[in-house]
């Protein structure tokens, strides 16, 4: 896992096309031509797929790589400002492509590379498809949906070798503070980790959200894809939505913050202690304490008006290592409510995006770490995040966000919010990647999805 195979390679082992087109899409005839550039110094195209709040900062990192050829989006607004930003910020006076379906996006054989900026729900289908479709991708977190869908991911990825990078910037950015903080934990500085607390925060709470006519230019029907048919809902002041950037404090379409931050520091707590290979994770999943908005029966909601995720909760999981992770909405007991505490025998070390604490840290002036530590782990230079994408692309080496990891810190958060959903401990077997004992639970792997919107490997 430590680099992909060459495109070359590949192609040799594959006899070119011909492997890859007995799992290609109904709507694909060929993967894209172009695969990796032709040169080192070519810029390659982009299609973005989601061009919402987020999309502005991807694509904003992706322009100083590559040229955006055409933007996708269900939302008529949001695709017609960002073609216009394309247009204007490109400077070069060529059109960029509009599109509402994004399979036509993918259709495209001058496409290399694609991004994916929408919401949660949304993520492993295209993900697939793009795979499929011969792209190199860029996918904001969290990567999916249930633990299935990232079984499925993974399946495709090793079929198709495509590069894939995820949206977890703190493996790479925020003043290198979480590289600094795993390679103090690699050098010993706070012994043999016995403890994990993450404090990610709570979801909102709205109150019922009344019925309301679907924006002009908002495909409803195909913005819900997988997820099951409602009405579109809007406050009137024009702030909680089913969709949009709400759409994350509803289960059928995100995970709460267990998944929206979770994806974050669950990520970089399962890499400190490392627990984040395959066959590696939790063993146990224990819900301590948990809140929702509304009340629930048989893991399910029992109101479709108002946000329904978890506003309180801690779950505790423990690892086949003896670590015990505690996932947490805040904890003011332990003096912060988002970050990560790691304690080992010889110390503790908090970090977050803003500040990295504890005696290693203070030793650092007079114990530095060795000048090569930080490019050990990261393998190579720290860049942005999307130039270690870029890098990559042409290099066609393993991300520093790699799916492989990043889907077993999503079943850790995954295994949570169902721990909390039907209110009991889970025993989960990381190899099977299945739960133990519970065939009620092991039902929560994955869930129904819409004729038509199917997530298929």
């Amino acid at each position: 896992m430590s680099s992909m195979q060459s495109r070359r390679d590949f192609l040799k082992q594959t006899g070119a096309t011909t492997a890859a087109a007995a799992f290609v899409p109904y709507f694909f005839t060929t993967p894209s031509a172009r695969g990796a550039f032709a040169t080192a110094n070519e810029r390659p195209v982009i299609g973005c797929i989601g061009t919402g709040s987020r999309w502005g900062q991807v694509v904003g990192g992706a322009l100083k790589f590559g040229d955006v050829a055409a933007v996708c989006d269900v939302d008529a607004n949001h695709v017609g400002k960002a073609r216009e930003r394309m247009e204007k910020d490109q400077g070069t006076g060529k059109t960029v492509d509009v599109y509402e379906d994004y399979r036509k996006l993918l259709e495209r054989t001058d496409i290399d590379i694609v991004t994916i900026v929408t919401p949660d729900h949304w993520h492993s289908r295209i993900a697939i498809e793009a795979m499929k479709a011969g792209k190199d991708l860029y996918c904001e977190k969290p990567l999916t949906l249930t633990i299935d869908e990232g079984k499925k991911i993974i399946q495709v990825l090793d079929r198709t070798k495509r590069v894939f990078q995820v949206g977890t910037q703190q493996r790479t950015e925020m003043n290198q503070r979480f590289l600094q903080a795993i390679a103090l934990i690699r050098a010993g500085r706070i012994g043999e980790v016995k403890t994990v607390t993450c404090a990610i925060g709570g979801s909102p709470v709205s109150g019922p959200i009344p019925i309301a006519e679907v924006p002009r230019g908002l495909n409803w029907e195909l913005w819900q894809g997988q997820a099951p048919a409602k009405e579109y809902r809007l406050s009137g002041d024009g702030k909680k939505t089913r969709c949009h950037y709400e759409f994350r404090w509803w289960y059928e379409y995100s995970g709460g913050k267990m998944t929206d931050w979770g994806a974050h520091h669950i990520d970089i707590a399962q890499w400190g202690i490392e627990q984040g290979g395959p066959g590696q994770g939790p063993v146990s999943v224990e819900p301590l304490m948990a809140e929702h908005p509304v009340p629930y029966k048989d893991g399910h909601p029992t109101l479709d008006d108002q946000y329904n995720a978890a506003t309180r909760f801690h779950v505790q999981a423990v690892f086949p290592n003896g670590v015990v992770m505690n996932i947490r909405d805040r904890a003011d007991d332990l003096g912060f409510d988002n970050g990560i505490l790691f304690e080992g025998t010889e110390g503790k070390l908090f970090v977050n995006r803003g500040k990295i604490t504890g005696r290693p840290v203070e030793e650092l002036a007079d114990n530095p770490l060795p000048e090569d530590a930080i490019e050990k782990l990261y393998g190579g230079k720290p860049t942005t995040h999307m130039e270690n994408f870029m890098n990559c692309v042409k290099s066609r080496a393993l991300p520093i966000s790699d799916v492989y990891s990043h889907h077993r810190a999503m079943t850790t958060c995954h295994l949570a919010n169902i721990a909390i959903r039907i209110d009991r401990k889970l025993q989960w077997d990381p190899q099977a990647e299945q739960i133990v004992g519970d065939e009620q639970a092991n039902q929560w792997l994955s869930r129904e999805q819409r004729k038509g919107y199917e997530v298929e490997a």
